[in-house]
């Protein structure tokens, strides 16, 4: 599988990247053999890069990737996690997450950006990991924490980066508008995009790439399938899109963008994930796999060829945007930048 450099630094990502949430038991239970099973048969398909989180199933998504990289070698893989959720101990345990992960609630999230907060997150990450570093730590939907973030996670990161003991850092949000301000106001290495960046969506181009372009900063892109809107060849009756029931508008776009796919000999799934490819700027495309199948039907559609008629044709119908050429993100500079 091809790699990806993110700017500035010498962490090399596997262009399709394996996204944890599945296995720490989004919306429904994974049994530990269908979990490990998953990272195991991305492994075999080439995939070096894990994302993983805290969030993820109150931990559970970092012990099963822990447990399924183990007796892996470590300098073969890139391995990130989040800072942003602690996890402590339910004063009022006996039911079940109420944040979209099917496990006991005998742990409860605190939300703590701060210096010492990022600290305990990645030490308590590690040890959930059972590894002895992480390359990559996302400071973790801090859409209502900025001045936070800013004072507290960001100085840390930025310090524990220059010293080593991380490979890079940066944000990960489900929103562009913020993402923009930490690449134009710290120095973050990465960004990760979830859904603002799709075939169905392009807002990010207004402000983000741009910036990213400028600044020589890295885009894993997150969320391509819109949250299971375009994740099959004809969006299915009730597919969702942000979480939440797909608006009609938005449901009549995904059919025709699979009529276009359709003529031309490839899959509104596939398009979808190829779309990303077409940016330099992104690094890797992280995709959540619950089972060994979907790991292997995901890295099966990253080898698709999509022909290029299909790209020309939905820029000649204003359904995507155009991407600039190499003049346009060439000698990235983070002048400025405090790093």
């Amino acid at each position: 599988m091809q790699k990806r450099t993110i700017p500035g630094t010498s962490l090399a990502l596997t262009t399709l990247g394996f996204g944890g949430a599945p296995i720490g038991n989004l919306y429904r239970e994974v049994s530990d053999a269908d979990a490990i099973g998953a990272v195991q048969a991305a492994w075999e398909h080439g995939i070096r890069y894990f994302d993983t989180a805290p969030h993820y199933g109150l931990g559970l998504s970092e012990r099963r990737i822990g447990e399924a990289l183990r007796g892996a070698p470590r300098g073969d893989y890139v391995l990130s996690t989040k800072v942003g959720r602690l996890l402590r101990p339910n004063p009022s345990p006996g039911g079940r997450d109420t944040e979209g992960f099917d496990v006991d609630d005998g742990l409860v999230r605190v939300r703590d950006y701060s210096r010492d907060g990022v600290l305990r997150s990645i030490e308590e990450s590690l040890a959930r990991l059972g590894t002895d570093r992480i390359d990559i730590v996302y400071i973790h939907d801090p859409d209502d924490y900025w001045a936070e973030a800013l004072d507290g996670a960001v100085p840390a990161l930025s310090q524990l980066r220059d010293e080593g003991v991380i490979g890079a850092y940066g944000a990960g949000m489900n929103q562009s508008e913020m993402l923009h301000r930490f690449v134009t106001a710290t120095d973050v290495d990465v960004v990760m995009l979830a859904g603002r960046y799709t075939l169905l969506e392009q807002g990010a181009r207004e402000d983000l790439l741009p910036a990213c372009a400028e600044r020589g900063v890295g885009v894993v892109n997150v969320g391509v399938f819109n949250s299971g809107l375009l994740s099959k060849d004809r969006p299915a009756p009730g597919a969702t899109y942000n979480y939440a029931p797909a608006p009609a508008e938005l449901l009549e776009r995904a059919n025709l963008l699979a009529d276009i796919c359709e003529r031309h000999g490839t899959s509104l799934p596939a398009a979808a994930l190829a779309f990303s490819f077409r940016e330099p700027l992104v690094t890797s495309v992280v995709v959540g796999m619950r089972t060994a199948a979907q790991a292997e039907r995901n890295t099966a559609l990253g080898a698709q060829e999509v022909p290029q008629s299909l790209w020309d044709e939905l820029e000649e119908r204003g359904l995507i945007d155009t991407v600039p050429g190499p003049a346009a993100t060439e000698s990235p500079s983070r002048e400025g930048a405090a790093r």
